[in-house]
Order: C-alpha cells, then sequence, then structure tokens
C-alpha cells in the first residue's frame, strides 16, 4: 500500500504561481511513476505531467514551458511547480503514483484556481 499527502494550492491571478508537494509513504520503493492530474468541472480527469524513476518526465501539451514536475527521493515527495498560470489551469489537482504491478494510488486532490 501506499499513501499520497497533498500540499499546496490555492487561489492566485492569472499569471501567478504555485507549487504543489506530494508526500509518499508506505511501500514507497514498489513506486515506479508518479504524477499529476488535474480535473476540472464538467469535464474529464487530464494528466498534467508525469516523473518516473529514472527522472524522465512527460507534460501535456497545454503546461509545457510553463510547469515542471520534479521529485526528491530523500523525502519521498513529487513536486508540480506551476507558473503563468492561466484562468483554464482552475482544476482540482490529484497527485498519482503507480507501482510495477500496475497499481494506483491518489492522493486526497487540492484546488488550483487562477483568476483572470
Amino acid at each position: 500500500q501506499v499513501q499520497l499527502v497533498q500540499s499546496g494550492g490555492g487561489l492566485v491571478q492569472a499569471g501567478g504561481s504555485l507549487r504543489l508537494s506530494c508526500a509518499a509513504s508506505g511501500n514507497i520503493f514498489a513506486i515506479n511513476v508518479m504524477g499529476w492530474y488535474r480535473q476540472a468541472p464538467g469535464k474529464q480527469r487530464e494528466l498534467v505531467a508525469y516523473i518516473t524513476s529514472g527522472g524522465t518526465t512527460v507534460y501535456a501539451d497545454s503546461v509545457k514551458g510553463r510547469f515542471t514536475i520534479s521529485r526528491d527521493n530523500a523525502k519521498n515527495t513529487v513536486y508540480l511547480q506551476m507558473n503563468s498560470l492561466k484562468p483554464e489551469d482552475t482544476a482540482v489537482y490529484l497527485c498519482n503514483a503507480k507501482t510495477a504491478l500496475a497499481s494506483t494510488y491518489w492522493g486526497q486532490g487540492t484546488q488550483v484556481t487562477a483568476s483572470s
């Protein structure tokens, strides 16, 4: 089992920045990918970015150049630095972890609002 606890997020004006954190605990050695998804009202959940245990990163086209995902292995924490936020980035952001056995775990979610 893996537990994910998120922090960060909140309300910011368009053009501003926020950072999300996701701390993993439990069977962390089983995790091979961690990432962030988001879900806006009335829309499907979508991938924002993920990072593999080897450090490879992948971003949605909509956030490339503005968001950066990183991980601190010593703290078992993954971060999402969000710059130049746009109103369309407004959503609930969820941390995600996948294990080598294809188990998936989710954080509790955190609201990010970029006001115009």
